[in-house]
């Protein structure tokens, strides 16, 4: 999954209108224009489409995880430079609060089986043999696991 299809499936869960997807940048400490977030949103074949860089979609995510959890004590989160799917769905877990439980049962609403093991192995230190690699197979799992979520009840 690409940034842009992130921010795009996230805005269509919770609804979020332009101006609450600035607060959240701006929560996260990017400050970004009504344009950018717009042509952001876009799909890839539109002309006016531009790439979420890994940086902005850092910043998006914790604003995300200070919208539901709030800010925590001292200094925020910088946002990383560099993402991948693991870093994505360890910010997803933090900002919804999600067990164990939770997302191996969001996984499975959107499609996929994954056991506890193989979930935390996505956890891990990327320096630990149990490390594991989240493919883009398993984030998308758990973002349609939201949507489906959200469409039989509110998150």
């Amino acid at each position: 999954m690409t940034n842009n299809d992130i921010l795009r499936r996230v805005r269509y869960i919770y609804d979020y209108s332009d101006t609450k997807m600035i607060g959240l940048f701006l929560l996260g400490g990017e400050t970004v224009t009504r344009a950018e977030v717009s042509d952001w949103l876009k799909r890839d074949d539109d002309p006016a489409w531009q790439q979420l860089y890994d940086k902005q979609m850092a910043a998006f995510l914790n604003g995300f995880i200070v919208e539901f959890r709030g800010k925590r004590d001292g200094d925020q989160p910088i946002p990383e430079k560099r993402l991948n799917n693991n870093i994505i769905l360890r910010k997803f877990k933090i900002a919804l609060s999600l067990r164990d439980d939770d997302m191996i049962e969001l996984i499975g609403l959107g499609g996929k089986e994954i056991s506890k093991h193989e979930l935390s192995a996505f956890f891990r230190n990327p320096k630990q043999s149990q490390f594991r690699p989240c493919k883009d197979q398993v984030l998308r799992c758990l973002v349609q696991g939201l949507e489906k979520k959200a469409a039989s009840s509110s998150l």
